[in-house]
């Protein structure tokens, strides 16, 4: 049975009917589990669990810290083109957004990632819009070859590509590939992407199976709270997750849960994810794969992050900027979304010690 069976199993309706039938006597008896299912993992998502995320926070901190010990790693995103051929609405790297395009030479690639690498950083998620043309392979594979030589660990998030694509970069020393499904509701997916090659659903979401089988050693997934109900695409999330661990069980998964934030020319029709409800998605989600894990992005604010680093979380991001060039050009910056937190690594760093956790900045190396 494939990923889309399996996410086809949990219609809508079965969900919310689900929901509200969960009681706390029913979450009672789930944080005594050892195991938990993916109806376990639904149940913990409920409003009836709301009353019980303390409950949920102490499993899910014993959880982590038999899995990952108290480390959390650290890692620098760079973005090397912001050309997309794509017209998300909610995106700020829309085909039509009007936004002033650049992409970065390779002398300038050298130039930001000396800049990262001197700051301590060796892994760094290489980012670009959704455009073939702009950031071909051929492209890609040069800007690889420059920062093989100053980072251990290489992970994408650029547009799928096909098997033998992230074969090639794999080959140059691509070792992880992030991509969000952004939305699993397929009908609020087709909407929301009305032009480009981003609509096609299918393609998307097998695009992680692809880069799995191309060799990759870890992959990251999610979806992008905000657009649709929070529950829903959380629980789709864990589904999503859950797959690649059944199937790929050599391959480290993780997923991230980024929460949407403001950019230019605004996206307004956002389901919006309060913290207590962002706490809860976390928590139930380490409380349902523990061994799994969850990256924590710079979309939230400084006190926030600091204070879920004991809740399950194992990788952030720090020293970011989303602006191509950001981190070596003082001249104006179009960032794809706006950050909250704005610390530097060495800030970081200090919030990570000073919560009793060690910031790493090399986890493995890839041979």
């Amino acid at each position: 049975m494939g990923l889309l069976d399996e996410l086809d199993k949990y219609s809508e309706e079965w969900i919310e009917n689900f929901l509200e039938k969960v009681t706390g006597e029913r979450i009672e008896e789930i944080l005594k589990k050892e195991e938990l299912t993916l109806e376990d993992y639904l149940s913990l998502l409920s409003p009836a669990a709301k009353n019980y995320l303390e409950e949920m926070a102490l499993r899910a901190h014993k959880k982590n810290l038999q899995h990952f010990g108290k480390t959390i790693l650290l890692y620098t995103p760079l973005y090397i083109s912001n050309y997309c051929v794509n017209e998300c609405v909610y995106c700020g790297y829309n085909k039509n957004s009007g936004i002033p395009r650049k992409k970065l030479s390779l002398e300038e690639v050298d130039r930001e990632a000396r800049i990262i690498s001197d700051k301590g950083i060796q892994h760094i998620l290489l980012l670009s819009g959704e455009s073939p043309v702009d950031t071909s392979m051929e492209y890609l594979e040069d800007v690889i070859t420059v920062l093989k030589k100053y980072f251990q660990s290489i992970a994408i998030e650029i547009y799928p590509l096909k098997e033998e694509g992230y074969k090639r970069l794999v080959h140059k020393g691509v070792d992880g590939v992030t991509l969000y499904q952004e939305v699993y509701d397929r009908e609020i997916y087709q909407r929301l992407h009305p032009k480009g090659p981003k609509r096609n659903y299918d393609y998307r979401i097998h695009a992680l199976e692809r880069a799995i089988k191309a060799g990759v050693a870890s992959v990251n997934l999610g979806a992008l709270l905000g657009l649709s109900d929070f529950r829903k695409e959380a629980f789709y999330t864990g589904v999503h997750s859950k797959y690649l661990l059944d199937q790929h069980p050599s391959v480290a998964t993780s997923v991230s849960f980024p929460r949407m934030q403001p950019f230019l020319g605004g996206y307004q029709d956002i389901e919006p994810v309060a913290d207590p409800d962002f706490v809860q998605i976390l928590l139930a989600y380490k409380n349902f794969l523990p061994m799994t894990g969850i990256t924590l992005s710079t979309r939230e604010d400084a006190s926030l992050r600091e204070n879920l680093i004991p809740l399950g979380i194992t990788k952030m991001s720090a020293g970011v900027t989303t602006a191509v060039g950001g981190h070596s050009s003082d001249q104006e910056k179009t960032e794809q979304f706006e950050i909250s937190d704005n610390r530097s690594i060495e800030q970081v760093k200090k919030s990570i010690l000073n919560k009793g956790y060690q910031p790493i900045f090399q986890d493995w190396v890839s041979l």
